[in-house]
């Protein structure tokens, strides 16, 4: 998932802020993850990765996010997505209220 910040009206091309699964996958494609690999030791090796979770910049750890994820094993990138997409789901969505708003206005 990416969501545009509000436009400036500086640059011709738009920005875009990646969250999610879509912040996953580019993550695991800057570090080079090669797969089949576990959950284990794609922790031991990139469980410090921060990843933003809504557009106002909510972040959780790779750790974090493998801890309430239910699958041990991921054969392919497109796997792992799949099983952490409802992990992402869920915490984008337990933002509350407040973090509902944030993500409306940018501070």
């Amino acid at each position: 998932m990416a969501a545009r910040p509000p436009s400036n009206d500086l640059d011709d091309e738009p920005d875009t802020v990646e969250f999610g699964i879509v912040a996953l996958e580019a993550r695991v494609d800057d570090r080079g993850v090669s797969f089949p690999i576990s959950a284990g030791e794609l922790e031991a090796a990139h469980g410090d990765l921060r990843l933003a979770v809504d557009p106002s910049g909510a972040k959780i750890t790779l750790a974090e996010a493998l801890a309430a994820c239910e699958q041990e094993r991921f054969e392919s990138k497109q796997d792992l997505l799949n099983a952490m997409h409802p992990v992402f789901e869920e915490k984008r969505s337990s933002t509350g209220l407040i973090g509902r708003l944030r993500a409306l206005v940018p501070f």
